[in-house]
């Protein structure tokens, strides 16, 4: 009898954790909303239009930029106090982010704040931006003890307790003062290129743990990248724990690139946070310019390192629009046709401007 009931209680509680993960993944058909090459959040009555739009073609999540370049895209206190600039100057006496809750909450689409810079202060400001002038030492170095860049975009120090508070803050920030119903990273959070780890402190701690070895001079050093991308995903760990005491029931995403590049360029080993439950949510960045390419990463990631139990966890993410570039329509409709056969239901598109070009394509699509 004791056996009867214990295992209808085990199936219970397996059923409404099941039943609670399931709502919160079912039918992501999502687009990022950007403050880049993008006029959308620039008026209210932009904001107003671009939810209208998603709405009728049927997308029912936006991912929309919150933090980049060092500024927020909403009123923030803590920026405020770090740099003196409260909000991106340009959208100065509004408050973007409630004003798209508000138009989306209204259609029922739900909305992600999309931290893009992640750990990332600044972009193509060999000085590091506002943040790095205000705080010096939470700079990222590379090993000649320069400020890690990389692309165009320079960093702060993942590793640095002060840095990984700072950005966590900014993020309950958000959560605790806005009913989103999501936050995401991308490949800036949690991120840092594998270029860094040879400031003090980092070296320091690495010399703790491992016996006072300094880091080898190769940063992609097998055990040096795998030592850096677990402190990453500790820092994850601790920062999706005080994310659920603040809001339990919100959605927590990824949109990291490609793995096992993602771990070898930005210490980002996100099949384990899938693996470790993390995450509701991982969007890999499968931005591939020819077909064979894009079944190449989908079969990689849906065979290789994401066990079945957790496919559902993965929803791809598809490039629209990049400068000048948006894939012919029958390249979409082969990428969407190739996940249909994967038995994945939804994608996440880069992004809002791209789906204004396949407006009939995407109303068809999401009937």
């Amino acid at each position: 009898m004791k056996f009867i009931f214990f295992t209808m209680f085990l199936t219970l509680i397996i059923s409404c954790k099941t039943h609670s993960n399931f709502k919160k993944r079912i039918d992501i058909r999502g687009v990022w909303l950007t403050n880049i090459a993008s006029d959308a959040l620039f008026s209210k009555e932009n904001i107003l239009e671009a939810v209208a739009l998603c709405d009728s073609l049927g997308f029912n999540h936006i991912f929309a930029v919150t933090w980049n370049n060092a500024t927020t895209t909403y009123p923030s206190k803590i920026m405020k106090e770090l740099t003196g600039v409260e909000i991106q100057p340009e959208l100065k006496g509004r408050d973007p982010l409630q004003e798209l809750i508000d138009a989306a909450h209204a259609r029922n689409i739900k909305v992600h704040a999309w931290f893009e810079f992640g750990f990332s202060c600044s972009y193509k400001k060999d000085d590091g931006g506002p943040i790095i002038n205000k705080k010096p030492h939470w700079a990222a170095k590379d090993k000649e003890g320069n400020i890690v860049s990389k692309n165009g975009f320079q960093w702060m120090n993942a590793f640095n307790p002060e840095v990984q508070d700072f950005v966590t803050s900014l993020i309950l920030e958000v959560v605790e003062n806005y009913d989103v119903d999501g936050i995401q990273g991308d490949d800036r959070l949690p991120a840092l290129p594998s270029l860094a780890g040879y400031d003090d402190y980092t070296k320091q701690l690495f010399q703790k743990e491992n016996g006072g070895a300094l880091p080898p001079d190769d940063f992609k050093n097998y055990d040096w990248v795998k030592w850096r991308s677990a402190k990453l995903t500790e820092y994850l760990s601790t920062m999706v724990k005080k994310v659920r005491a603040a809001k339990s029931d919100i959605i927590i995403s990824m949109a990291p690139s490609i793995y096992p590049w993602s771990e070898a360029e930005y210490l980002q080993d996100w099949p384990s946070w899938v693996q470790k439950d993390l995450v509701d949510l991982v969007i890999p960045q499968v931005y591939r310019y020819k077909m064979d390419r894009y079944q190449y990463e989908l079969d990689n990631i849906y065979q290789n390192q994401v066990h079945p139990t957790d496919h559902q966890k993965v929803v791809p993410g598809i490039l629209l629009q990049v400068d000048d570039y948006n894939p012919t329509q029958g390249m979409l409709d082969s990428m969407i046709k190739t996940n249909r056969l994967k038995g994945v239901t939804g994608e996440v598109y880069f992004f809002y401007e791209g789906v204004k070009k396949y407006k009939t394509y995407f109303k068809s699509l999401h009937k």
